[in-house]
């Protein structure tokens, strides 16, 4: 069954705010005994990393680097194996050396990974011949098989998710330390009492250390709710995904929420427009954005707004949609005269057939063959190198002159 519609689903409260997006936990008692016992565990990152990160964004933000940011869709417990993590590193970091040979500017390389458990669902619930059970929210929540043991949301899960972040986080390092290269983590701050169990005090202020990097989603952005609450009291550098019905008055709020402070690299703006709506809906936010003063990060998310559905019935995305956008991001920017900051992509090192296209092309016929996505369809690694050499392309051409 495929799940489209862009109806609120698992509205709860949390801190006496809004909190869309959260499970139904059956067993509420289980869910804070488990809080308690993970915030009680060492941190997965370290507040300097955070800090460090944001430098970098800061980079970004001044037009002095470009941010990749890629990886799963929803990572699984299964896919936490040495292979596939080496997969996704040394991706970004081949797609990364594409675009700074291109341009001569440092690429600041995140990762969608250990911690990108959760995903955002249309509707909370899903039938199948007649039976209906929980939606499927991610392995940190719930199954993906079509079990009703499975489907019940699981406080365990969240530990579990704690300790597969943790093996991917030392794997990371220790290809990082080899390849003498930095690597961030990042994830959807979707489950409020998983990041609220990892959030800590210091002297410094309040990190929440489960990433170096967290997101709102184009469904939790809510300004009166307890995702953007959160947000705002963590020091980590922040981003906040706006799809095309964003206007420039909410993310200006959401600037004044935020990154009152107006530091640089504190905040990142997503873009998830879709091809067919980036050159209508970006240009108000990023003029309007950048008369106010502020300088976030503007990221292209050429992904979540160009799903379509094969004949098969599998999710899809073509990558020339893909391409437009980005296309389309950089037209934006290139005529505000602002710098395209980056990519936000859900791709893998893998030689999957999730979506459509590219040079090696992947054709509807071909979609069952490698279809392994616990969710929505990745870029593969060819299709992951033809967004670097496109990427490399529009830089060159942005900027002509070496920026190094």
């Amino acid at each position: 069954m495929s799940v489209t519609d862009e109806r609120p689903s698992g509205t709860a409260v949390r801190g006496g705010l809004p909190a869309d997006q959260q499970p139904d936990w059956p067993d509420r008692s289980a869910l804070l005994a488990t809080a308690a016992e993970l915030s009680g565990c060492p941190p997965l990152v370290l507040p300097a990393e955070c800090d460090l990160l944001t430098e970098r964004l800061a980079a970004v933000a001044r037009g002095e680097a470009i941010l990749l940011q890629g990886g799963d869709c929803a990572e699984t417990f299964d896919g936490v194996s040495q292979e596939q993590v080496a997969g996704k590193f040394h991706t970004l970091g081949d797609m990364a050396a594409v675009i700074s040979d291109a341009v001569q500017l440092p690429v600041v390389r995140v990762g969608r990974i250990a911690g990108q458990f959760a995903k955002p669902r249309s509707r909370p619930e899903e039938t199948r011949n007649g039976v209906t059970l929980p939606v499927y929210r991610g392995d940190i929540v719930n199954g993906a098989a079509f079990d009703a043991r499975e489907r019940t949301p699981d406080p365990r899960r969240l530990k579990r998710a704690y300790h597969a972040s943790a093996t991917i986080l030392n794997l990371l390092r220790a290809h990082a330390s080899e390849h003498c290269a930095e690597f961030w983590t990042s994830h959807e701050a979707l489950i409020l009492e998983y990041e609220r169990a990892l959030t800590r005090e210091t002297e410094l202020g309040t990190y929440a250390l489960s990433a170096h990097l967290l997101w709102t989603g184009e469904r939790t952005r809510r300004l009166d709710g307890a995702h953007i609450d959160f947000a705002a009291r963590v020091r980590n550098p922040v981003a906040v995904k706006l799809g095309p019905s964003a206007t420039a008055d909410e993310a200006l709020a959401l600037v004044d929420r935020l990154d009152p402070e107006r530091r640089p690299g504190r905040l990142t703006f997503i873009a998830r427009m879709g091809a067919r709506s980036v050159r209508d809906a970006l240009p108000d936010l990023v003029a309007k954005v950048t008369a106010s003063g502020a300088q976030p990060v503007w990221v292209c998310d050429p992904m979540h707004g160009n799903g379509v559905e094969a004949p098969s019935g599998h999710k899809t995305r073509r990558f020339d949609d893909v391409a437009d956008e980005v296309v389309g991001f950089f037209e934006v920017h290139e005529s505000l005269g602002t710098h395209p900051g980056g990519v936000h992509a859900e791709l893998t090192g893998e030689d999957v057939t999730e979506c459509l296209g590219g040079t090696c092309a992947v054709l509807p016929a071909d979609l069952p063959t490698r279809y392994e996505t616990a969710c929505d369809p990745r870029l593969n690694r060819d299709q992951a190198f033809d967004l670097a050499f496109l990427l490399a392309e529009r830089y060159a051409r942005a900027y002509p002159n070496p920026r190094r």
